[in-house]
């Protein structure tokens, strides 16, 4: 685990408390669909969770992206949906604070660091998602402002964000070189909501959609010119795979820690579970690999804070940790029987979430091809 300052620690800490008291005793309603994780968000912010990276001179606490990381496996390991849903809040308000123009930061960044907005970032389309180069939502120019169209759909709160990072294609069939970025309020004309994902895994995710339909951006809600908004994605992009890995982590982490109990009191054949040497090995293998995942994500993470090349070790830990969460999860379900089964027990959600975690920030198959590539220049 990468070593953390003492205020780095303390914001840690307080993630740790944060979900005993806000997220744990909601988990269960959250995924019968019964509950909004946005009545938590204050109560993240009031922990700091709002503002880890973003710059002190925005009101927030300037850390690193080591500290985020922790706090990503800490949510996840109550649940994965809120924890992507923190992140991404999170996320959009350091993008603004140090790229968009003073006047659109102010008056956005304070909001989303408070909890009382949410944010997103907006690459996926109906017929794009991994293939991030072939989006067709348009940004055109009229006068002073550019004009949006197009479609989102799967994007993290997506559900009800209002401050919306749009990529757009500013010249069709340009590819990477024509993508730019821009602030969109979800309140303003043009911006169109879409039901919520119909999909039952990891709720607190808050998947939806949206179609901006002659949309208007003023001219500084520009964030990323064309040229410079793909490079700019994919930097985000890296780090948000080592935090989706460690996430992985900390879902795999709970499991264990939950299955290790129930192997204590529960007896069969006149003695515990954890006294029967093939079951017990079973949590013996899930600890190795676990450990093996958290030392890769913390070798992805030490190249994100020290400003160094992580695109190869992002995309290895996410697969490794991804692929680590969705075997030993389903076989620590197993290992408790029916029990694992129950929702008082995290499994069954961790699983489903397992399964989105190889599939948002790059599917499984796209990275290991980016893993592939590097094997060109020598291992």
């Amino acid at each position: 685990m990468s070593t953390l300052t003492a205020d780095e620690q303390r914001i840690v800490d307080a993630a740790k408390g944060f979900v005993a008291t806000h997220v744990v005793p909601q988990v269960q309603a959250w995924d019968r669909g019964g509950a909004d994780t946005r009545a938590v968000l204050p109560a993240a912010a009031a922990a700091g969770l709002l503002g880890i990276e973003v710059p002190a001179a925005h009101g927030g606490l300037g850390l690193s992206f080591g500290c985020k990381r922790q706090v990503a496996e800490v949510l996840a390991a109550a649940d994965f949906g809120l924890a992507m849903s923190v992140i991404n809040t999170h996320n959009v308000a350091n993008h603004l604070a140090r790229t968009a123009a003073p006047a659109v930061a102010q008056r956005h960044v304070p909001a989303l660091l408070s909890g009382q907005r949410t944010g997103c970032t907006a690459l996926t389309e109906p017929g794009a998602g991994s293939d991030f180069s072939a989006i067709t939502t348009l940004a055109r120019r009229v006068g002073d402002e550019w004009q949006l169209d197009g479609h989102k759909a799967w994007i993290v709160n997506g559900t009800h964000a209002e401050v919306v990072v749009v990529y757009a294609q500013t010249e069709p069939a340009s590819g990477a070189r024509g993508i730019a970025a821009f602030v969109v309020d979800g309140g303003r004309s043009g911006f169109v909501r879409q039901p919520g994902a119909d999909s039952s895994a990891a709720r607190g995710i808050d998947a939806g959609g949206f179609v901006l339909q002659g949309y208007r951006a003023q001219a500084d809600e520009l964030l990323h010119p064309p040229g410079e908004a793909f490079k700019a994605a994919l930097a985000s992009i890296n780090g948000a795979r080592i935090y989706v890995a460690a996430m992985c982590c900390g879902m795999v982490r709970e499991c264990l820690r939950v299955a290790s109990a129930y192997g204590a009191s529960r007896h069969t054949f006149g003695e515990p579970l954890h006294g029967h040497q093939g079951w017990r090995w079973g949590l013996a293998d899930a600890a190795i690999d676990l450990e093996a995942a958290r030392l890769m994500v913390d070798a992805a993470t030490a190249l994100i804070d020290e400003g160094r090349d992580a695109q190869t070790a992002a995309a290895q830990a996410k697969v490794f940790a991804t692929r680590m969460a969705g075997r030993h999860i389903a076989a620590l379900m197993h290992a408790m029987g029916a029990e694992g089964l129950r929702e008082q027990y995290p499994m069954l959600r961790h699983l489903a979430a397992a399964q989105v975690a190889t599939l948002v920030d790059g599917s499984t198959e796209m990275l290991l091809d980016r893993v592939a590539r590097s094997l060109r220049h020598g291992v």
